[in-house]
């Protein structure tokens, strides 16, 4: 019996990873002030915030983990994925601020994909707003210049059409912040991450040449200022406390182009692979435990961090066995 179950779940896993490659082939700085100063106390005053932050949603056994979605359109596939998991409503209240977190780390167009599609970021942006939300606010910590960045992406103008507030990652809003993690102690945080209500993390699926992949979790370096080529020392460790810290109410992972090889930074096109995908869930462990496997044939042997993720309680390596819907669009 035992056996059986072994094998039935290396099935869904391995027809999971053949569906996604088989598809693959086939605002102001005043209103940024102002919002700021409504949701918490001056940036300026460095407060040392030590509680740990979950944002997520309680679980709904009658509906999906994880979604899967294939199709031409990046903007219908976040759309139909977010359905599937109960629409954005089950997310987002109505009043709610929500925080939507791309990478915007470098200097490049979206077609090299070494930032998240634009159209995907706006989509999540688009949802949000219609399911209620107050505010929702796009912001990364880029490694590059920021202001270059947000615009060559083109993710600041496709989230402003939607209505979102762009926020700079300027040293003033930063807070220090305690993460209370095993390797990760007091680091500056972008005021809006220790703020708000909800927080979307919109990672893209790429290359990473000190991880051999860097996906949704690897995104919340995008949080942190300061010192970060210090945390590549211990990365995996660091990962797990920065998963820990920041439990994102929903993971929506752009695997529209994926950045195959030479990441994080990419540049040139050869790098890249169109995949036409999109992967949604609320568990964040899952998400990178399957795009790792299905598009670098990378597990827990390589992504130490996944383990060490799933030890602590912060998700599932094991996405063959969690409720996964496969749907093309």
């Amino acid at each position: 019996m035992e056996a059986d179950l072994i094998s039935n779940a290396m099935k869904r896993r391995e027809a999971l990873i053949r569906l996604l490659k088989l598809g693959g082939a086939s605002a102001a700085a005043g209103a940024i002030a102002a919002w700021l100063s409504g949701r918490s106390r001056r940036p300026e005053e460095r407060v040392q915030t030590v509680t740990k932050h979950t944002f997520t949603v309680s679980e709904d056994p009658q509906l999906p983990v994880m979604v899967i979605a294939e199709g031409d359109d990046p903007r219908r596939l976040v759309r139909k994925a977010v359905q599937q998991l109960g629409g954005m409503h089950r997310f987002v209240s109505r009043g709610d601020v929500v925080v939507v977190k791309p990478n915007m780390a470098w200097d490049r167009t979206p077609d090299q994909a070494a930032n998240t599609n634009p159209d995907v970021v706006a989509e999540t942006v688009r949802l949000a707003m219609e399911a209620g939300a107050k505010q929702v606010v796009v912001t990364d910590v880029s490694t590059n210049e920021p202001r270059r960045v947000f615009e060559r992406s083109g993710i600041a103008a496709a989230a402003r059409a939607e209505g979102a507030l762009v926020i700079l990652p300027e040293e003033r809003w930063f807070r220090e912040v305690d993460l209370r993690g095993e390797v990760l102690g007091l680091w500056p945080v972008l005021e809006p991450f220790v703020t708000v209500d909800k927080v979307i993390n919109v990672p893209i699926a790429k290359h990473h040449h000190l991880t051999g992949a860097t996906l949704g979790m690897k995104n919340w370096y995008g949080i942190l200022g300061g010192q970060r080529h210090r945390l590549h020392q211990r990365i995996h460790e660091s990962l797990a406390d920065l998963a820990g810290f920041m439990n994102p109410t929903l993971t929506i992972l752009d695997a529209y182009r994926i950045l195959l090889r030479n990441g994080p930074t990419g540049g040139n096109l050869e790098d890249v692979a169109l995949k036409k995908t999109v992967i949604a869930s609320t568990d964040p462990v899952a998400v990178d435990a399957y795009a790792a496997k299905a598009f670098w044939n990378l597990d827990q042997r390589t992504l130490i961090y996944l383990k060490l993720a799933s030890d602590r309680g912060l998700g599932r390596i094991d996405f063959e066995n969690l409720r996964t819907v496969a749907i093309s669009v």
